[in-house]
């Protein structure tokens, strides 16, 4: 003889799985905004001879842009950015360790260096990618004058490289 099995009593709590689905749509918010946010107040520096790269929306390669700031009100010492939110080496760290480890060698680091940003900050930069195995770090630069700033800058630059050393 079979049981009759009762169905009453049967509900499933929906709470928990509401809550998981309103976490995941804020994590996905949150990470195309700050994907797409730079730090404005980099001037970055000319390269004429540069060659053209594609963006990340354009390429087939994923790429993490690093923004790399003068020192101003704040930071004294300079600002090292991800999508225009200060982060310290360790949590760079993270961010270029997961990258590796999700694309591979097809992962990409990208520089956004401010012209007036000191050397040792970008070392900061290139030093933890080579640790973290990336060999080849991308300089992002503009081709152009756009401001009078940096105008000013164009013709120390044509100025500098004018200059040929001696025989």
């Amino acid at each position: 003889m079979s049981k009759k099995r009762d169905n009453e009593g049967c509900d499933l709590n929906m709470t928990p799985m509401i809550d998981v689905v309103f976490q995941l749509i804020i994590f996905f918010i949150v990470t195309i905004n700050i994907a797409d946010t730079k730090d404005e107040n980099i001037q970055l520096e000319f390269g004429y001879h540069g060659q053209e790269v594609k963006t990340s929306e354009q390429s087939d390669t994923s790429a993490v842009t690093i923004d790399v700031a003068m020192p101003r009100a704040g930071f004294p010492e300079g600002r090292i950015s991800v999508g225009n939110i200060t982060i310290h080496k360790e949590n760079l760290r993270t961010i270029v360790r997961s990258g590796r480890a999700r694309f591979g060698d097809g992962f990409q680091v990208w520089v956004r260096g401010d012209w007036r940003a000191t050397h040792g900050l970008v070392r900061k930069v290139m030093d933890l990618c080579a640790e973290e195995g990336i060999g080849r770090v991308t300089f992002i630069a503009i081709s152009e004058a756009v401001t009078d700033k940096s105008r000013a800058h164009e013709k120390v630059y044509k100025e500098l490289s004018t200059i040929r050393p001696r025989n």
